[in-house]
């Protein structure tokens, strides 16, 4: 396991420079037909049969972009790629290479429609639903499980990808097949896959001390060959609980130690925002502390040094070019 450095310092310095995005660069020639489109933290860039996706420096919270955050990026953009080259042997990505430390090249997929949540433990949206005594997508628990209890065999909740601005709906494997979302076999393929690939990350994740708690998969299809895309196993994408405590807390009725993304939002919140009318300043030194934690993140998870202090845009300027 890495250990963890003081990175407050560097941080302050690359404030001036966190990358909001490439609508910031006043000149980036882009080839012939290429186009960039903008989402809430991501700028892609489309090359036709490929797209170059950078993640930005940009952090939303209760929907809203409010500010950048140095190296985030890079972060989230490294994590993703170093579960990538660790799981082709379970299933295809999407990705091709990483072109920076925040910039991925990959093959253009046909998206399929859904999103595909495996859960090892009763927490979250799940834990709201069994204790109302609801389905969870459609499955029905055994009664007297208690807030934070692990599964005996992870949980696949599969839900429907929105469009952008509405929430994803949860949905039974049934009526998901039923509804012609995917084929059956399609789907059993899918289930396979993304099994695999939380057992793969729970393994891993166990010798850093970590428990993968829940995460969420997304795939496409590439000449009709199931293929992974978008994040694996970041905090944006996944529930993180350290290991050595679970046990105790749990018994305890506590809540669990997690790898902390909410900190922002937490923030705000004391401010008295929570989406609606103008947001608070937020201070360089809140915003240093955000980094910090993503940062921190980095490490614990993938139980490497972080060393993507990458300025600029020269990587992609000469990706681009070449």
């Amino acid at each position: 396991m890495a250990r963890f450095a003081d990175y407050t310092d560097r941080l302050r310095d690359m404030l001036p420079r966190t990358f909001s995005g490439y609508d910031s660069v006043e000149k980036l020639s882009l080839p012939k037909g290429a186009q960039i489109v903008s989402g809430k933290v991501r700028d892609t860039i489309d090359l036709g049969n490929q797209l170059l996706i950078t993640t930005t420096d940009r952090i939303s919270a209760f929907d809203r972009v409010l500010t950048t955050i140095p190296a985030k990026g890079a972060v989230l953009n490294s994590i993703s790629g170093f579960w990538f080259e660790r799981t082709r042997d379970i299933v295809e990505n999407h990705m091709c290479r990483q072109v920076s430390a925040r910039s991925m090249l990959v093959d253009r997929c046909k998206v399929l429609p859904v999103e595909v949540v495996v859960r090892g433990y009763l927490t979250g949206s799940a834990w709201r639903d069994y204790s109302a005594g609801k389905q969870v997508s459609g499955i029905t628990l055994p009664e007297g499980m208690q807030m934070n209890q692990a599964f005996d065999q992870p949980l696949l909740t599969p839900s429907t990808k929105a469009e952008q601005g509405l929430h994803d709906e949860p949905i039974s494997e049934e009526v998901l097949v039923s509804q012609g979302l995917v084929s059956e076999d399609l789907w059993q393929e899918i289930r396979t896959a993304a099994l695999a690939l939380f057992r793969r990350g729970s393994h891993m994740l166990e010798e850093n001390g970590l428990i993968l708690v829940d995460t969420k998969y997304e795939f496409g299809l590439l000449d009709d060959k199931l293929i992974l895309i978008d994040e694996l196993h970041t905090p944006d994408s996944s529930r993180f609980w350290y290991a050595d405590t679970y046990r105790e807390l749990f018994e305890a009725g506590e809540k669990q130690r997690k790898l902390d993304k909410e900190y922002l939002r937490q923030w705000l919140m004391e401010q008295g925002f929570q989406g609606d009318g103008e947001p608070p300043h937020i201070p360089d030194e809140v915003r240093i502390e955000v980094a910090k934690r993503y940062i921190r993140a980095y490490e614990e998870i993938t139980g490497l040094g972080f060393d993507l202090f990458q300025e600029g845009i020269e990587a992609e300027r000469n990706f681009l070019r070449s």
